[in-house]
Formats: structure tokens, C-alpha cells, sequence
């Protein structure tokens, strides 16, 4: 009945006993990372595990999503720079009829329109980080903006840049069948891209109704 005043957080020792841990997850990408289901049965902690006061677990929680989510779009940035850059050298290597394909215009509109939004991304994730830094009152609403832009960029230009190589792309030699892969989770980590546009339409609705009060 409490709701989220209801919640407490705690560090919980990994080894106590009640504490246990499922399979390593085959997951469709993002190896790196192993991925386990933790389950906790009648596990016992006293109360000075507490972090912060009684109640204020949802806060913690709220505070850590923020930055979460600017970590995640910065996973998908730096992966999509990374197959930009697999794209365009090799254009500049790979030749038909006689001559590379970077000397066709419509691989080169593709190409501008990766690095672009890639850009754009970029300084948006920037942004978002600044005004979370700055502990902005919309820090919250910028850093949903963030993940759900750059995540969402991310993987099409990861999907792009795959394209631009045909079916080399989704040969494992090549590495943009992982990258695809891996990014493409992005997209649900830290709170799914629909959630994000979830907050962000919430908060500019806000917006209208205090200017619609103001008039």
C-alpha cells in the first residue's frame, strides 16, 4: 500500500546463504556479458545492508536509471562508429564494374546519412550527460530522449553498414553480423525504447498543460 515509499534498497553480500544463481543465458548477442537469473530464498540481512533511509530503495533505483541509460547509448555510439568505419573502408576496397563501389553516389547518400545521424546522436548523448551532471530538473526526460535516439540510430547503422556489404555482412568473418547483433538489445536494456518515448511524451504533455494554466 506504500507504493514506491514501500521500497528499501540493499548490498547484499553475493555468497549469503538462500542466494542462488541460474544458467549462464545463450543470449543472441552481448557475450561479453554473461546474463544469469538470481533468486533469493528466505535470505536473511541485517539491517545495516540498508543503503539510505527506510523507503528510499525507488530513489536509488530512479538515480541509477539515468546514468544506465547514457551508458547504454553510448554502447550503441561507439559500436556504430565502429561499423561506419568497417562500411567505409570497405567501399573504398571492394570494386564492380571496374571500379570501387565508394564511387557510387547511392552508396555515398547512405554512407553521409550513417555518419549524420551517428553525429547527431552523438551530441544529443552529450547533451544528456551535461544536464544529468548539472543534476537538471529534465536531466530525466533528456537522458530517455538520449537512449531511446542513439540506441535506435545505433543499430541501424550497424544494419546499414552491414548491408553495405552484402552478403559478406552476414558472414561471421566479417564483424557486423555481432555488431548488429549486440546492438540490438540496446534497444530493450535500461528500459525499453518504448518507455523512453513513454516519459518523454509525458513530460512535454506537462508542459503543455502548465502553459495552457499560464494563459
Amino acid at each position: 500500500d506504500s507504493g514506491a515509499k514501500g521500497v528499501s534498497a540493499f548490498v547484499v553480500p553475493a555468497n549469503l546463504d538462500g542466494i542462488e544463481y541460474g544458467k549462464k543465458e545463450d543470449k543472441m548477442g552481448w557475450n561479453c556479458q554473461p546474463t544469469r537469473m538470481i533468486t533469493f530464498d528466505n535470505v536473511r540481512i541485517p539491517k545495516t545492508y540498508r543503503l539510505g533511509n527506510e523507503g528510499e530503495g525507488f530513489k536509488f533505483a530512479m538515480k541509477g536509471l539515468d546514468g544506465g541509460r547514457i551508458n547504454i547509448a553510448t554502447c550503441s555510439l561507439g559500436t556504430a562508429q565502429a561499423a561506419l568505419e568497417v562500411a567505409r573502408d570497405y567501399m573504398g576496397e571492394r570494386s564492380q564494374f571496374g571500379k570501387a563501389i565508394a564511387a557510387n553516389q547511392a552508396l555515398q547518400f547512405k554512407l553521409a546519412d550513417m555518419a549524420t545521424e551517428l553525429l547527431a546522436a552523438r551530441q544529443l548523448t552529450r547533451l544528456a550527460a551535461s544536464k544529468l551532471d548539472q543534476g537538471d530538473a529534465e536531466a530525466t526526460m533528456y537522458c530517455a530522449m538520449a537512449k531511446r535516439f542513439a540506441t535506435d540510430v545505433g543499430f541501424k547503422v550497424c544494419n546499414d553498414a552491414l548491408q553495405l556489404h552484402g552478403g559478406y555482412g552476414y558472414i561471421n568473418e566479417y564483424p557486423l553480423e555481432r555488431m548488429v547483433r549486440d546492438t540490438r538489445v540496446h534497444q530493450i536494456l535500461e528500459g525499453t525504447n518504448e518507455i523512453m518515448r513513454v516519459i518523454v511524451g509525458r513530460r512535454v504533455l506537462d508542459e503543455l498543460v502548465c502553459e495552457g494554466l499560464e494563459q
